[in-house]
């Protein structure tokens, strides 16, 4: 089996690229990034391209593919939308292009809880719920629309084996360094991360999310490429973590923060440029549902290893130590 990877430096890409590497039944594994990794990743049966999803011709790199998994995402710079747009959807719009030209049998697409509107907190929905977003996130406005593209092109090209994963937040401890750069900034300090210099935290009714474990979700990736499975998949690990659970888990106190403070403080310290994360993601983050994912569990086998704090306390370590892959950190786009 030959498989293909974008974005195979990322958080998700480095993980699953190495889970790969290690399964008999793939016979070629090359990943896809702007700029390749360094460093003692490579072997027989792995190669590497630079390629940019929004302009490069990507026909000639997927032709002969048995699976493309697409992961190729933006998160910055979130003051640039418009460059944001041409990596998210246009980009993905032409991966997608290259798969269907190139006759590939298969898609693996990265979606996540972000494609869903505004769901219960207090119950879990399964993956019927609307995946239309939440308009105020950029970042849940492309997921949305990605998958919207997604559906007409299950529609044109029924024969082509169609998977989405929908995972919560996502953490290792090698993404830290890279999980600072694109959520926190330069200006954050790196010691703060330490649960024991955290002092209190926000609390609010609907500030409960889900996150699982890079590496667990590198594994439901690579049984959704393996199996004879087709349409969304939610993928996160026990518990629901809310403001109770992250005050315990950090040994800091809850302070209850209405949704408009959160919101104003972020707008206000990301149009500074103090950190380069936007509002969006507040509504997000207090708007997406809860997901079921006991599709996952029935239909690809999937059972993540970590729990959920353990995967936040892993990436936390990581923020702390400045913890990063064995490749350069990638550039914004632009």
């Amino acid at each position: 089996m030959r498989v293909v990877v974008f974005g195979a430096t990322g958080n998700v890409g480095m993980s699953l690229m190495d889970l790969l590497r290690q399964d008999p039944d793939v016979d070629e594994l090359h990943g896809v990034a702007r700029r390749p990794p360094v460093g003692g990743r490579n072997d027989d049966r792995v190669t590497w391209s630079a390629a940019d999803i929004r302009r490069d011709d990507l026909v000639p790199i997927v032709r002969g593919a048995d699976v493309v998994v697409h992961l190729a995402w933006a998160i910055q710079p979130s003051h640039d939308p418009e460059s944001l747009y041409q990596t998210n959807v246009a980009g993905s719009r032409r991966v997608f292009d290259a798969v269907a030209d190139a006759r590939v049998p298969a898609l693996v697409y990265a979606s996540s809880v972000g494609t869903y509107a505004r769901g219960p907190k207090n119950r879990a929905v399964d993956e019927t719920w609307p995946a239309t977003g939440i308009k105020t996130s950029f970042y849940s406005r492309h997921k949305a629309a990605v998958e919207t593209m997604l559906n007409v092109f299950e529609w044109d090209l029924p024969a082509v084996r169609v998977v989405r994963l929908r995972p919560g937040l996502i953490f290792k401890r090698r993404s830290g360094a890279e999980q600072a750069s694109l959520f926190l900034g330069p200006l954050f300090p790196r010691a703060l991360a330490d649960p024991r210099r955290i002092p209190v935290v926000p609390s609010h009714p609907r500030l409960r999310f889900q996150a699982v474990h890079t590496d667990d979700v590198a594994d439901a990736y690579r049984r959704a490429i393996a199996g004879d499975v087709h349409g969304p998949f939610n993928v996160a690990a026990d518990p629901v973590i809310d403001s109770r659970e992250l005050a315990r888990l950090l040994h800091a106190r809850a302070v209850p923060v209405p949704a408009a403070a959160m919101r104003a403080a972020v707008r206000a310290s990301w149009r500074l440029h103090l950190q380069p994360t936007p509002p969006g993601w507040v509504d997000m983050g207090l708007g997406v549902p809860i997901m079921d994912c006991s599709r996952a569990g029935k239909r690809l086998g999937w059972r993540p290893e970590r729990t959920s704090t353990e995967a936040l306390l892993d990436v936390l370590g990581g923020i702390r130590d400045d913890a990063r892959e064995e490749t350069p950190a990638m550039t914004a786009p632009g």
